[in-house]
């Protein structure tokens, strides 16, 4: 392991944390906060920390697969650890393990919540709440990469590998840099678009800016007790589509800008992420169309909560803990899909989803007929034996680690549907779930214990389980070495 390297990123991402917390410093003193003092001892910190790390210039610039892994685990921590203090300095959250909660489910894009008031946060700090989303949404390093070139030779790509969601990571162009310019280009055009349209819909800037912040990293924290039940049809409406579109993978909007329409259209993982969310609005809006004024408002707000669920972004129009129980198992359902590889959104992902179906499928062809051969495919293409075991893997490790987490957190006495809801909703970054965490509870009446296990979930799944377990894997080229040493 390239350790100076590592130590060096790190310093980096504290400089670039510093930097990022100006804006709520701004926010605050615009709105004349005394949280302003909080963000500027914290990022009098952050410089001192980083410049220390960053002092020297490591002459090794190499970046290997398992350094990239470490790097991406690490520093989302130390970004989560450092980004809590503000909350907890300023004491608006003075317990750090809720400050940390609240941090972590801000930078993961989970959306879960240990407060119960919302609306007794000072401007600048759900500003900050809401900002970590959308440095979250699109991977932090990924942005460092736009900007600053980290490493030598595949270095950057192992980063990105690290970082980004989906079983398989490209490159859209043949550099590293210049892919995470482009996604981070179009990233930052949606959100644009998503404050024009939000503001023109009457919201004040503040509420466009930090609810696009949450809709763009699919996140879901919001500025007011009600999400977003408080705000108009129109507004509702302009959300429910950019959650959609921010859970569809960023390479499909690659393919619109250079014209690849046929590119879109064939893709296996959009049709199958449509078709689930749509069948889902439709199934819903008919079930709990009685519960409404009429069918329409029964079909807009089912689209806006299975949106918001499916995409993992979180936010709620209506407590759809209150609806039938085919439409909270539907809910269920979605929660664990996801979105789509390389979006924003979180859980399984779709993709993984159709790999496994397939599989199943070719063994199944297999046992009716022992001397076929059948080759697994997604969108035309062979899916390599590297990218079907790591699916396979990741499944496996997946549900083990969704059953250890229920078991944990179980010693709180909790009902089951909220012990095991809040467990999907923080492995899968989505937020709510049902029963106490749903739409209008939280997280709060859990213990110390219980919070620190939903935050290692929310880490472990927005860094896609592999980075975050890798930490912990003894190093073999080491021990051969000692072994030869010896």
């Amino acid at each position: 392991m390239n350790k100076r390297m590592v130590t060096y990123i790190l310093g980096i991402l504290l400089l670039v944390e510093s930097g990022l917390m100006v804006l709520p410093v701004i926010v605050a003193y615009m709105y004349n906060e005394k949280i302003i003092f909080s963000f500027l001892i914290t990022i009098g910190i952050l410089l001192v920390s980083g410049l220390l790390l960053t002092f020297k210039k490591p002459e090794n610039k190499t970046i290997y697969s398992r350094d990239g892994f470490f790097i991406v685990s690490l520093g989302w921590i130390v970004l989560s650890l450092f980004g809590a203090l503000p909350f907890t300095l300023s004491g608006e959250i003075p317990n750090y393990v809720d400050a940390l909660f609240e941090t972590v489910s801000g930078f993961t894009t989970t959306g879960a919540s240990a407060l119960t008031d919302v609306e007794a946060l000072s401007k600048s700090a759900l500003f900050w709440r809401s900002f970590t989303h959308w440095v979250g949404g699109m991977g932090v390093l990924v942005f460092i990469m736009a900007v600053v070139p980290l490493a030598r030779g595949g270095g950057n790509l192992h980063l990105m590998r690290a970082e980004s969601p989906g079983p398989d990571v490209g490159k859209l162009v043949p550099k590293s840099k210049s892919t995470a310019r482009i996604l981070y280009g179009i990233y930052l055009g949606m959100t644009i678009v998503e404050i024009i349209l939000l503001k023109l819909g009457g919201m004040s800037f503040f509420e466009s800016v930090t609810l696009s912040f949450g809709t763009a990293g699919t996140g879901g924290f919001g500025v007011l007790n009600t999400s977003i039940g408080s705000y108009s049809v129109y507004c509702q409406g302009v959300i429910t589509i950019f959650m959609i579109l921010f859970g569809v993978n960023f390479n499909m909007y690659f393919f619109l800008l250079c014209g690849k329409i046929r590119d879109i259209f064939k893709n296996e993982e959009l049709r199958a992420y449509l078709g689930i969310m749509f069948s889902s609005i439709i199934i819903i809006t008919i079930n709990i169309h009685n519960m409404f004024d009429s069918i329409f408002m029964a079909f807009h707000h089912s689209a806006f909560q299975v949106a918001s669920v499916m995409t993992t972004t979180g936010y709620s129009t209506t407590d759809f803990d209150k609806w039938p129980e085919l439409s909270r198992a539907i809910m269920i359902i979605v929660m664990c899909v996801g979105g789509c590889a390389g979006s924003t959104g979180g859980g399984f992902k779709v993709s993984r989803v159709l790999i496994l179906l397939k599989s199943a499928k070719k063994e199944l062809k297999k046992l009716s007929h022992p001397r076929s051969v059948n080759v697994i495919t997604l969108d035309g293409k062979r899916i390599s034996d590297e990218v079907l075991r790591g699916t396979t893997v990741y499944f496996t490790i997946y549900i083990i680690i969704m059953i250890g987490s229920f078991l944990l957190v179980s010693i709180d006495k909790m009902d089951i549907t909220t012990n095991m809801t809040a467990v999907i909703a923080t492995l899968n970054n989505i937020g709510p779930g049902l029963g106490k965490v749903g739409p209008t509870g939280n997280f709060s009446e859990y213990t110390m214990f219980s919070k620190i296990v939903f935050i290692l979930n929310m880490l472990l799944g927005r860094l896609e389980l592999f980075p975050m377990l890798l930490m912990f894997m003894p190093n073999i080229n080491a021990k051969k070495n000692k072994i030869k040493n010896s």
